[in-house]
């Protein structure tokens, strides 16, 4: 009986490992966004001398999009593997991300939350200044949207908080 459970223990925490390749394909997906940037960024030059204050705004957002996409990338690859996976054993590599050594689930999921909602605001602000364009209706979905995004990363962060304090025992507060 006790070898079984040593068994079953043994393979449910081997099978972290299936999300490895997942971590890869994350990898893949960064490579397809910085060939995205690399196109945006030869199409804004090629008409840099053509372009409206408009046309160049939105297209620097967009760029801007990418790049918070792909820290997004960077954090969920790098965090996850650390967190769920195995160590990456950066220790005292000088290009360790600070972040790292303190990252669990908790902060992760805090910081992916803080990353969306820079996304969602760079896609709002694409969305004002094109607003002439766009119909209100959609406008108002995506400050509903964005706020949504904004209160759920205060309760994740609160949620977190709360589960990180101490918990007092009654016999504690007797004293």
């Amino acid at each position: 009986m006790n070898a079984s459970r040593n068994v079953l223990g043994s393979t449910i925490f081997f099978s972290r490992w299936l999300q490895a390749p997942l971590y890869f394909g994350l990898i893949v997906a960064q490579g397809v966004y910085v060939y995205h940037f690399m196109l945006e960024l030869w199409h804004l030059i090629a008409k840099a001398t053509s372009i409206t204050e408009n046309e160049l705004m939105l297209t620097v957002l967009a760029l801007i999009d990418v790049v918070m996409i792909a820290n997004l990338l960077v954090m969920v690859i790098v965090g996850g593997y650390e967190t769920f996976v195995s160590r990456l054993n950066l220790q005292n590599h000088p290009d360790e991300p600070e972040w790292l050594s303190h990252v669990n689930a908790g902060v992760l999921k805090v910081k992916l939350a803080t990353a969306l909602i820079g996304i969602s605001s760079i896609h709002l602000l694409q969305t004002f200044i094109n607003s002439s364009n766009l119909p209100q209706h959609v406008m108002m979905w995506q400050v509903i949207i964005h706020l949504t995004f904004v209160v759920s990363a205060v309760i994740m962060a609160w949620t977190d908080r709360l589960s990180s304090m101490p918990i007092l025992r009654s016999s504690d507060t007797a004293h």
